[in-house]
């Protein structure tokens, strides 16, 4: 019988890939008009700030996806002021893809039919918690979330088993009671799986890789509950 099942949120219940170039995008408006840096010149700036970002929080923590702390980067290398930029910066970005987000079609009614099995309804991501607390938010999901577990809180990274044990303590669930649902193979599939989850990949367009999911695969979430029930069949 399943318990709990916990979703993924960035790139599963909103697309934020198609996000994410709307928030860059304007990003490099600010940038090109306060800072001066062609479009080339910020691709290149900020992949060298994620770098020195990445080098002095070290990767599997939540603070490796600060932005301001890669936009002060950003700003160090330039030789910029950090102020009004660095926090201006981070504004933009994050305030333009919050509001550029939208829930995936199927997500809002799925999580209400889960409820009223009686299941808990649950998010696990990778994120700093306030950054995930304004996503739900703006997409009007929190009233069908029972709980949250976020990198920040879990101090690691998926797929590192803590985070997911985490999700089962909070939802009063042994491990092979939850379903994981998620888009990543590497951090949500396989880190649900070695912890002792059940798993369902999302991918609404197939993706090129050679891994292979190793668990039920849906393109929309009206077909979860078959999706469950194979993973439930393939564990016996």
């Amino acid at each position: 019988m399943i318990k709990a099942v916990f979703f993924d949120l960035d790139d599963t219940i909103y697309d934020y890939t198609w996000a994410d170039e709307a928030a860059m995008t304007a990003l490099k408006s600010y940038c090109r008009r306060e800072l001066g840096l062609s479009n080339d010149d910020f691709e290149q700036y900020i992949s060298a700030a994620i770098h020195m970002a990445d080098d002095r929080t070290g990767k599997g923590c939540a603070a490796t996806h600060n932005r301001l702390i890669r936009f002060q980067c950003m700003l160090e290398i330039l030789k910029k002021p950090l102020f009004p930029h660095a926090y201006e910066m981070y504004r933009i970005y994050w305030n333009t893809l919050i509001s550029s987000a939208k829930p995936e079609p199927g997500i809002r009614e799925l999580m209400r039919s889960l409820r009223c099995r009686g299941t808990y309804v649950g998010i696990g991501t990778n994120m700093t918690a306030e950054i995930q607390y304004r996503k739900l938010e703006h997409l009007k999901l929190g009233q069908l979330i029972d709980g949250i577990v976020t990198s920040e809180e879990a101090g690691v990274e998926k797929p590192d088993k803590k985070l997911f044990f985490l999700c089962a303590q909070k939802a009063s669930a042994s491990l092979h009671e939850c379903v994981f649902v998620g888009d990543s193979i590497k951090n949500d599939i396989q880190g649900a799986v070695r912890a002792g989850m059940h798993a369902v990949l999302y991918q609404k367009k197939e993706k090129k890789t050679k891994e292979t999911a190793g668990c039920p695969v849906i393109r929309d979430f009206s077909d979860y509950f078959k999706a469950e029930q194979s993973a439930l069949e393939r564990s016996r």
